[in-house]
């Protein structure tokens, strides 16, 4: 299901030069819809000058807001870029600064973060578990920023509560970082937050009996009926026909301008006959998740970003379009638990799957499940080891799926009138 399935598509404006070694991490709401993204720089790449003159170039062109969709984002800046070249900023006002506590100390810069919150400049304090209140050195930050992110995992709960109420108070919005698990997440829902940020969103919860709801059970089902009997481009058509929505979905996406097609595709067959069953299946299932509106759409987003890059780290290593297409699979199924709300194994029991998407999402073994940890390490940032060509080459893979994943998304989730 490669972003380049037939002619070649337009160009990602970020991949002009150099594509910045970026991962967007999302900070939820309490309704689990997108409040902001954290950009967070992959190190290595290239030194951190050169990193921010060019992060400040994409601010300009606009490269760096069609990455995160125009959506609210905070940076780390460095202290020379914040003091020299921020003005930048005063123009993007849907771009913040991520603040440091050390900036208490620092008289020079703690100035210019002055003027920029004058002057309209979203600010965000990182403060983790620092003591903010009683605090001399840390009021002056708390009386000019808009944000402070608390960090979830270092407080107690009873401490967490009582700083989240005490800005909340103050008219200062409260953000819950390193929320790394449902329990956490849990208790984070009852307090005076504005938004939830970590790796809880993409970790399935546990539950004494799972239970799939009528809308999973029916995707689940498609989904078992598009693996059985090796269905061709007339079975294909036949399975979905019935479904107007996932057709509506399906064929508006594969005719959108994005893929620039020769020609419109009026029927789910000839867009099979096109381009192939196995990644018309992978339309399929990317179209059927779309419709699960009880899950976050940021975690649907995850899982075609993942889907994507492990398609395209098998291109990179030279595999054949049938074994892109199942590391395709491999990827957009890995979140499938979470999007499901039921343990990986009951699930891969319904549908028969190759071996080796099985080994690949239970065993974490095989040629599918080190594609994987390719992704979760550039998702994690855990790159040491890697030549800044390979980071490079992960940025561009990146942001290019990035593109893709939101530009599918968008047909995944719209609704015929």
């Amino acid at each position: 299901m490669s972003a380049n399935p037939g002619p070649s598509q337009p160009p990602a404006p970020a991949l002009a030069g150099q594509p910045l070694p970026v991962v967007r991490i999302p900070m939820l709401d309490q309704d689990r819809q997108l409040f902001a993204y954290e950009l967070v720089f992959q190190l290595g790449a290239t030194d951190t000058a050169e990193l921010m003159h060019r992060l400040l170039a994409t601010l300009t062109d606009g490269t760096l807001s069609g990455l995160v969709r125009g959506s609210r984002t905070f940076l780390n800046l460095t202290r020379e870029i914040l003091l020299e070249q921020t003005d930048v900023l005063l123009h993007q006002p849907r771009f913040g600064v991520i603040v440091q506590p050390q900036a208490a100390d620092d008289l020079e810069l703690l100035d210019r973060l002055r003027q920029l919150a004058q002057r309209g400049c979203l600010l965000l304090l990182d403060a983790g578990d620092s003591p903010l209140h009683g605090s001399a050195r840390l009021e002056a930050l708390l009386q000019m920023v808009q944000f402070v992110r608390l960090d979830a995992s270092r407080l107690e709960p009873d401490d967490l509560l009582e700083r989240s109420q005490r800005l909340h108070e103050r008219g200062i919005w409260v953000i819950a970082g390193q929320v790394d698990d449902h329990a956490t997440y849990q208790r984070c829902l009852a307090l005076p937050l504005h938004a939830i940020q970590g790796r809880y969103l993409f970790l399935p919860e546990k539950v004494d009996v799972p239970v799939l709801t009528a809308n999973r059970l029916s995707i689940l089902r498609l989904m078992r009926t598009l693996t059985e009997n090796n269905p061709g481009p007339v079975e294909l058509g036949e399975i979905i026909r019935d479904d107007a929505v996932l057709s509506f979905k399906l064929l508006s996406c594969v005719n959108s301008a994005y893929f620039a097609l020769p020609r419109q595709f009026k029927s789910v067959q000839q867009a099979a006959i096109y381009f192939g069953v196995t990644r018309m299946r992978n339309w399929i299932y990317t179209m059927a998740l779309g419709g699960m509106d009880d899950r976050p759409p940021e975690l649907l987003r995850a899982a075609l970003i993942r889907a994507q890059m492990c398609e395209r780290l098998a291109e990179a290593d030279g595999l054949p379009r049938d074994r892109r297409e199942l590391a395709f699979t491999v990827g957009l199924f890995s979140l499938l638990d979470t999007l499901m709300c039921v343990p990986m194994e009951t699930i891969l029991e319904q549908l028969p799957l190759a071996r080796e998407i099985v080994e690949a999402l239970v065993e974490k073994r095989g040629p599918y499940a080190a594609l994987l940890d390719q992704v979760h390490a550039w998702e994690c940032g855990m790159l040491s080891g890697q030549t800044p060509q390979r980071i490079q080459r992960l940025a561009s893979i990146y942001l290019e799926s990035t593109q893709w994943a939101d530009q599918v998304y968008a047909h995944a989730d719209v609704q015929p009138h």
